[in-house]
């Protein structure tokens, strides 16, 4: 007798071909990609290898003039938080799409004009229609009227300012001083200067976000409470 099993026509039905193919998921625009890729591929000498390096140079490049860029700190004028040769990171965007420097920030502006030539740090302490004194009775800076406790940030054994100043911050434009008060260049220096000492919104290049190096000093730079309290100047919304 013949044992063999023989296939039912459900057996032979059930088995998976041999000439499967994979059906094509990608639709037209996923296509048209891919065949734009493998045209500049050929078009670029040393085909994908060469494309993969130049995405792989130019991101960094185009990372750094329109989002993120690093700045070394030059100087002790933002002492002891920000100190000789930290690496921090500035936030480009910070004050794109309408938003702008508030009291309290550390930002990098272009001094060209005002300070000096090159990129500076400082932070700021009145924005457009302040009125910016010092000092108060008891050695503080009064911003619009109230004074502020810069102890928290300000330099062990420095005094708010050692000169004294009474000025009206211009509509787009920023006071702005060190945190290292007797080590600083800063508005106070330049009130008789084109500019009287401030500076222009539009030559801030972003606010310090991290400082990033060295590794012991990796921390997020976030804005004091100390001017939290200030009135908003008169005539100014927020």
């Amino acid at each position: 007798m013949d044992t063999e099993a023989q296939p039912t026509e459900r057996d032979r039905s059930s088995r998976p071909s041999d000439t499967e193919e994979i059906s094509d998921t990608g639709g037209p625009e996923d296509r048209s990609r891919f065949a734009w890729g493998a045209r500049i591929a050929e078009w670029v000498p040393g085909g994908r290898i060469t494309l993969t390096l130049l995405v792989c140079l130019l991101f960094p490049l185009l990372l750094s003039t329109f989002v993120l860029k690093p700045f070394q700190i030059p100087s002790g004028s933002m002492e002891s938080g920000l100190r000789i040769g930290d690496r921090v990171l500035v936030n480009k965007l910070a004050y794109r799409f309408g938003a702008e420097p508030r009291r309290g920030d550390v930002v990098v502006f272009d001094g060209t004009g005002y300070f000096g030539e090159g990129d500076y740090v400082k932070r700021v302490v009145g924005v457009g229609g302040d009125h910016v004194v010092c000092c108060d009775k008891e050695g503080r800076i009064e911003v619009n009227g109230r004074s502020v406790d810069e102890s928290t940030f300000l330099y062990p054994g420095d005094s708010p300012s050692g000169v004294s100043f009474d000025v009206e911050v211009p509509a787009g434009t920023l006071f702005v001083l060190g945190d290292h008060r007797s080590e600083s260049s800063d508005s106070r220096d330049h009130l008789g200067s084109p500019g009287g000492g401030m500076i222009p919104l539009d030559h801030v290049v972003g606010r310090a976000d991290w400082i990033l190096w060295p590794a012991d000093h990796f921390t997020r730079l976030h804005r004091p409470d100390a001017y939290a309290r200030v009135p908003a100047a008169e005539g100014a919304h927020g």
